[in-house]
């Protein structure tokens, strides 16, 4: 199976750094964030429905990122994210954030997820459906 990763272009307001004109630590993830309900639509997923969530219904068990060279001023970041690891209940989601021109990282990290039951909030397995949508954005082991 060939490597596909999701990427997006965000945008770096003033609002959205800090003391030292540098992009405020806890931005980074907040544009990963915005990044994953992007990848969600384009991978087939879906929207977020409340009333319907399915394999949407997950919990973050963790997140990690690790600053490599901070992003100064306004402007535009690249967000590339992709699916390290497809477990039975868990997905670890990898992620860049880069500069436009060059696949130089500002900073990467990981979240796992878990899908549980809407009810008793137990992990749950992900379905095949779900599976097979992401199927083309699991890391094949070739460089990202």
């Amino acid at each position: 199976m060939a490597q596909h990763f999701h990427e997006q272009i965000m945008g770096v307001y003033f609002d959205d750094l800090d003391a030292f004109y540098i992009l405020h630590n806890a931005r980074y993830l907040l544009l990963f964030e915005r990044t994953l309900g992007s990848f969600w639509e384009a991978s087939g997923v879906g929207a977020f429905e409340p009333h319907s969530a399915g394999d949407h219904h997950h919990l973050v068990r963790a997140n990690t990122i690790e600053y490599l060279r901070p992003v100064r001023g306004t402007g535009r970041v690249r967000v590339r994210v992709w699916v390290d690891r497809v477990g039975r209940t868990s997905l670890t989601f990898r992620f860049r954030m880069m500069q436009l021109d060059a696949d130089v990282s500002y900073a990467e990290g990981t979240r796992t997820i878990v899908r549980v039951n809407p009810t008793t909030q137990r992990p749950e397995p992900w379905t095949d459906a779900f599976r097979d949508k992401i199927g083309p954005y699991v890391w094949s082991g070739e460089d990202t």
